[in-house]
């Protein structure tokens, strides 16, 4: 079988795959993307059906990014941001090949490149970029066991509350995923408990900016590391309804039930942690810390933006709060499903190359890896907060781009020319 080759190999048609995709095009770099599914394939069906994008269309998006029909305030339901992409590709002819499994990925010992096996047939490559994102294998927790006898899901899995048995739902984790599927559980005349950690609860706006806004202009986003003891902590935000701020006591009052973090299942019991009131009023004070340096900002450079004194008001603790609830029976609450909104691992089992932690981790510096010749895109923190956004990971892809570029030089000099 006669092997193809390419300059640089691109796992991964999102929104990382594609990214840098334009970026080498532009760079006239030649190179090839392979997607085991469709471009944007977790969009579609990875997601539930009324998920729209955490950030409004001006900045949730990338150069030559269109979303026909929606206005730069607006929040891109999950189908039309995969239409996007695709579109994206299509209209600047980037060259994505769809329904090509990438197996594994060897360094090609004695010459340059690696050896990429793939289930259309072997690729040589001198460059490879692992642009398959974060959010690869979802976890989920060995805590509750099948003979407890309810449905158990990742967020991956949950598409509408229809799908779900008749009964209450425990919803695990309460990042935006989490707290976006338990309302809508919530109004859809489901009794719902929502276990909620540790999180951030940023306003979605506040003087009439969004908060994507206020995080530019007080240079969050551009943060390299998250805070000491924050690595982990969630954020709590939603693009629903035309954008909302999550207030977890709120919807403790129309009815949710809140828990702390779950712990255990024992006897057909769930064992919840004594820090709900704890981990709610952290993220209330992170709330209003957002406002506070907003309100500085606006003083110190003199704009004109409404004043919004309610929003520093925070509600009434609810029962759920001062008199929590440590332990729930399954059977008598009647709780039928658990729906784990509790994140994802990475899968590198494909890239056989030395350069990754005894975790798993891959060991790089803004995606650049200690393996000369790979590349990873669209990681948290890859360079900074903004990586695994859609706008974030555009900028990541030009730097690596850049480095690639760089080393083509290199590896094209003949030496002294006698």
């Amino acid at each position: 079988m006669t092997t193809e080759s390419t300059d640089v190999l691109v796992v991964g048609a999102g929104q990382a795959g594609l990214a840098m995709s334009a970026h080498l095009t532009k760079a006239g770099i030649p190179h090839i993307v392979l997607e085991r599914s469709r471009i944007a394939e977790r969009w579609r069906s990875e997601r539930w059906d009324g998920l729209v994008a955490n950030g409004p269309v001006w900045h949730d998006t990338y150069p030559g990014l269109e979303f026909p029909g929606f206005g730069p305030d607006e929040f891109v339901p999950k189908e039309k941001i995969a239409d996007a992409f695709a579109d994206f590709a299509k209209r600047d002819k980037l060259p994505v090949r769809t329904g090509v499994d990438v197996t594994s990925v060897h360094k090609n010992e004695g010459s340059r490149g690696f050896r990429v096996e793939t289930s259309k047939g072997p690729i040589d490559a001198k460059f490879v970029v692992a642009a398959t994102g974060a959010f690869q294998k979802p976890i989920i927790p060995p805590i509750v066991p099948e003979s407890a006898g309810v449905l158990q899901m990742h967020s991956t899995a949950y598409r509408n509350p229809a799908q779900l048995p008749e009964g209450a739902v425990l919803v695990v984790g309460a990042g935006s995923s989490g707290a976006q599927i338990a309302e809508e559980l919530l109004k859809a005349g489901r009794k719902v408990y929502l276990s909620v950690g540790p999180h951030d609860r940023p306003p979605r706006s506040y003087r009439g900016r969004d908060f994507v806004w206020w995080l530019g202009v007080l240079g969050k986003w551009d943060m390299t590391t998250p805070a000491e003891g924050k690595e982990h902590v969630t954020i709590a935000v939603s693009g629903a309804d035309g954008g909302k701020t999550v207030d977890f006591r709120k919807l403790a009052a129309q009815g949710m039930m809140l828990v702390g973090r779950t712990q255990s299942c024992r006897d057909g019991a769930m064992h919840f942690a004594p820090d709900l009131a704890r981990n709610v009023e952290e993220g209330d004070a992170n709330y209003l810390s957002v406002l506070r340096e907003a309100d500085a900002f606006i003083a110190r450079n003199g704009l004109d933006l409404p004043e919004e004194p309610e929003a520093h008001k925070i509600g009434p603790a609810p029962q759920c709060m001062t008199d929590p609830i440590l332990s729930l029976d399954l059977k008598k609450a009647g709780i039928a499903t658990i729906i784990w909104a509790t994140g994802f691992s990475s899968d590198y089992g494909w890239l056989k190359v030395d350069t990754f932690d005894a975790k798993g981790k891959p060991k790089h510096q803004r995606g650049v890896s200690t393996e000369p010749g790979i590349y990873f895109l669209g990681l948290p923190w890859l360079s900074r907060r903004g990586s695994s956004f859609i706008w974030g990971v555009w900028h990541d892809a030009k730097y690596l781009a850049d480095q690639i570029a760089i080393q083509r030089g290199y590896m094209a000099y003949r030496g002294p020319q006698h």
